[in-house]
Parts: structure tokens; C-alpha cells; sequence
């Protein structure tokens, strides 16, 4: 049995790794679809296997309260977990922010590489794009949605073959709603992913990362909430 502690902690380095390999992909990338969207999907099966036996591999409050809504997480456990993976998520854009003081991101201007400023860098902070707030907001409750009722039916199937390769379904999930999300939004689908990177991101965005954050915890909530109501009312078995 692991303490809530370890659990935590767990949760905190996890959702470090995956901000870290994700953001920072789309950071070196120009936000380049394939390798961001593997980068996620990678980083989230890598810590299934990891961590996964001391947390569960959540690495994101969409997923806890995912669990709070189906009734396999207590309120308080639903919290803690968010509060670690934030922290978590915090770290890893400072990471990101130090790597861009020394350099790690170039910009072409004036007809030659620079090293790219920390208010020229958006820590691929996510953003409504062409869409209005409506229609990120939408993006990411169905994005959500898919991926956490994912999360949901692998890990409480009957079926060994599937229990056993759950973190590899989740990283394939993650990745395919990546795949479309990243011409959308930026894919969120995680709150403690997009926060970290709105705050950093505010010399690039003018404020707009911020502004549209709330998109980002809203959405991916919602998205949760729709996914455990699905999973009870009419996959989850009866008795």
C-alpha cells in the first residue's frame, strides 16, 4: 500500500514528464502535429508503467475527477492529485523557461538565427486558434470526453489483455486526439498541462493565454463529467 504521499509525488514527477517531453516537443517543433502528438501519447504510456503502480499514472486532473465523478476517487484524493500534477506541470515550464535562456529556441529574424526571448516564446500554451471561445470550448469537451472514457473502460475491464496493456490504450488515446486537436486548440484535454504554459506565456500571447485558460479547466472538466456519466449509465456493469 503507497501513502498518499507517494502517490503525490508520483503525480507531481509524472505530469513533470509529461509537460516537459510534450510542451517541450512543441516548443522545438513549431507545434509540429506527428512528433507533439507523440511526445503526449509517449510520455503518458512511459508513466503508466513507471508510476503507474503507485498512482495510478493520472498526470492530470481531467483524469482524477474523471475517477471523483465515476466513484473510484474521493473528493479530497481528486484534489490532491491536482494540486501535485499543477506542481508538477510548474516545474517542467521552468525547466522550459531556463532552457530558453540558454538558448534551446532560435528564431529567424532579419535574415539570421537569434536566440529566441522568453516573451517570444508561448511554452505551447493553448489558444482558441481560428475558432471562437464556443467552438474551443467544444473541441476540448468531446477531445475530453473520447479520452477519458478511454481511461475509464480500460481500467475497469474484466478482460486481462486489456487491464494489463491499459497504459498502452491511454497513450494511444491520447496521441489520436492529438492528432486533431493540435490544429485546433493545441490539445489541452488536461488542466495542469495548459496552466503552467499560459502563465509563461503571456510576453507572446499578450495576455491572451491567460484570458482563454479558463477554456482549458472548463472544457476538459466537462468533458470528464460526460465521460463518467456515459461509463455509468450505460457501459460500467450493473450489481
Amino acid at each position: 500500500m503507497y501513502s498518499n504521499t507517494q502517490k503525490y509525488a508520483a503525480e507531481a514527477f509524472g505530469t513533470f514528464v509529461l509537460v516537459f517531453f510534450g510542451c517541450g516537443t512543441a516548443m522545438v517543433t513549431g507545434a509540429a502535429t506527428v512528433p507533439t502528438a507523440l511526445a503526449f501519447g509517449l510520455s503518458i504510456l512511459v508513466a503508466a508503467y513507471t508510476i503507474g503502480p503507485i498512482s495510478g499514472a493520472h498526470l492530470n486532473p481531467a483524469v482524477s475527477f474523471g475517477l471523483f465523478f465515476d466513484g473510484r476517487l474521493s473528493i479530497g484524493e481528486a484534489v490532491g492529485y491536482t494540486i501535485s500534477q499543477v506542481i508538477g506541470a510548474f516545474i517542467a515550464t521552468l525547466c522550459h523557461v531556463v532552457l530558453v535562456l540558454c538558448g534551446a529556441i532560435q528564431i529567424y529574424e532579419d535574415g539570421e538565427y537569434a536566440k529566441a526571448t522568453i516573451s517570444e516564446v508561448n511554452f505551447g500554451a493553448n489558444g482558441f486558434g481560428d475558432l471562437n471561445f464556443i467552438g474551443a470550448l467544444l473541441t476540448e469537451i468531446i477531445l475530453t470526453f473520447v479520452f477519458v472514457l478511454v481511461v475509464l473502460c480500460v481500467t475497469q475491464s474484466d478482460d486481462e489483455g486489456t487491464s494489463k496493456h491499459a497504459g498502452l490504450f491511454i497513450g494511444a488515446a491520447l496521441t489520436f486526439v492529438h492528432l486533431i486537436g493540435i490544429g485546433l486548440t493545441g490539445t489541452s484535454v488536461n488542466p495542469a498541462r495548459s496552466i503552467a504554459p499560459a502563465v509563461f506565456a503571456i510576453g507572446k500571447t499578450d495576455g491572451s493565454s491567460l484570458l482563454q485558460l479558463w477554456v482549458f479547466i472548463v472544457g476538459p472538466l466537462a468533458g470528464a463529467f460526460l465521460a463518467a456519466f456515459l461509463n455509468t449509465a450505460l457501459i460500467k456493469k450493473k450489481g
